[in-house]
């Protein structure tokens, strides 16, 4: 009974599957593990594309998170020169560029963006190439006029970030125990960074004094290294020492003429004002000295200096002195009304003495 009862089970399990598979079509039904590897085809191939250096990107604000963008006109031309990473996507390699960007689109491994400032600001001729605000289009269709591409998915970290972050906890205990370093390591450390800031100085003192001569003799907006100051640009950005292209308008005349005798005016200003030989002597020699401070500070000095300033206490010490300096008071001091006579104290003390 039990045997059958199980058959009968087994019968009505298979009928119902069969009942189900009915009116179903195979050829469009992709299995879940199958659907999977499409969309890790498309994963892939969006990291590779990311990564690569040809596609020209940008970062900008996107509803307060920053993103990294490209252009649509870029991702055609890129692809037209690339096609060989076409054939990550298997079978989906033959499809044509504007197919491809959709399914991205569609995978939300991309997400059309627009511009915020949509008008051309003053003093400018077109609008900015690259904006650095950005809001969604509300459209989810690719297009190379005027569109924008951000990527959605986090980019994978390479090793060297990650290296760096086990790095910079050593680096901050390294300079809190900058004080306790031998002389030459503290010498070494000085120069370096001292050298490091006058480079730096020295680098931002060039670029302007480039930027006013030229705006002032030519009426030209050239800034070497544009972005060295920029808040928000990624390391390949931040040294970027080709200037932008002026897109403002020509300054005046008149403008420059006064700004000419401003600049003028301040150089003869600081030149009156100079400091002496003597002043900056002096000034050396006290700078001179707060480095020396640091520099010849060690452990073993200051707990030396700090012993040899704390007082030495000894009971047997304070003991003998208080005694010695009661007898003293008390041969000193003597009764009211009395008057010592040095005749009779000494008689006292030569009977003392028998």
């Amino acid at each position: 009974m039990k045997k059958s009862g199980a058959a009968e089970k087994r019968k009505a399990r298979r009928s119902s599957a069969s009942v189900q598979n009915v009116g179903r079509d195979p050829s469009s039904d992709t299995p879940p593990r199958k659907q999977a590897a499409k969309q890790d085809v498309y994963q892939l191939f969006a990291e590779k594309v990311r990564d690569h250096k040809d596609l020209e990107s940008r970062w900008a604000v996107l509803q307060e998170t920053r993103v990294e963008y490209f252009r649509g006109k870029d991702f055609v031309s890129f692809m037209k020169n690339h096609p060989e990473l076409k054939e990550i996507l298997e079978s989906d390699r033959d499809l044509e560029t504007e197919d491809i960007a959709n399914n991205l689109l569609q995978k939300n491994l991309l997400v059309r963006c627009d511009r915020v400032v949509k008008t051309v600001r003053p003093g400018k001729k077109k609008l900015s190439t690259w904006p650095a605000h950005l809001e969604i289009f509300p459209e989810r269709v690719f297009s190379e006029n005027d569109a924008f591409f951000a990527w959605t998915f986090v980019k994978r970290r390479p090793l060297w970030q990650t290296l760096l972050s086990f790095f910079w906890p050593i680096l901050t205990l390294a300079i809190c125990l900058f004080p306790v370093y031998p002389h030459r390591c503290k010498l070494l450390i000085l120069y370096s960074c001292a050298g490091l800031l006058l480079l730096i100085l020295s680098l931002l003192l060039l670029r302007a004094a480039i930027f006013g001569a030229a705006w002032i003799v030519l009426g030209k907006r050239i800034w070497f290294f544009p972005n060295i100051l920029a808040e928000e640009a990624t390391l390949r950005e931040l040294f970027r020492f080709l200037p932008k292209k002026d897109e403002e308008e020509r300054p005046k005349w008149t403008a420059r003429l006064f700004y000419a005798i401003v600049a003028v005016l301040v150089i003869l200003l600081l030149r009156h004002h100079a400091p002496d030989e003597a002043a900056r002597a002096r000034y050396q020699k006290r700078m001179s000295n707060i480095i020396d401070d640091v520099l010849e500070w060690s452990p073993s000095l200051a707990l030396s200096g700090m012993m040899e300033k704390q007082p030495v206490v000894n009971a047997t010490e304070d003991n003998n002195k208080f005694s010695n300096e009661s007898k003293v008071n008390s041969e000193t001091v003597t009764p009211p009304g009395e008057t010592e006579n040095p005749d009779e104290t000494d008689q006292h003390q030569t009977n003392n003495t028998i």
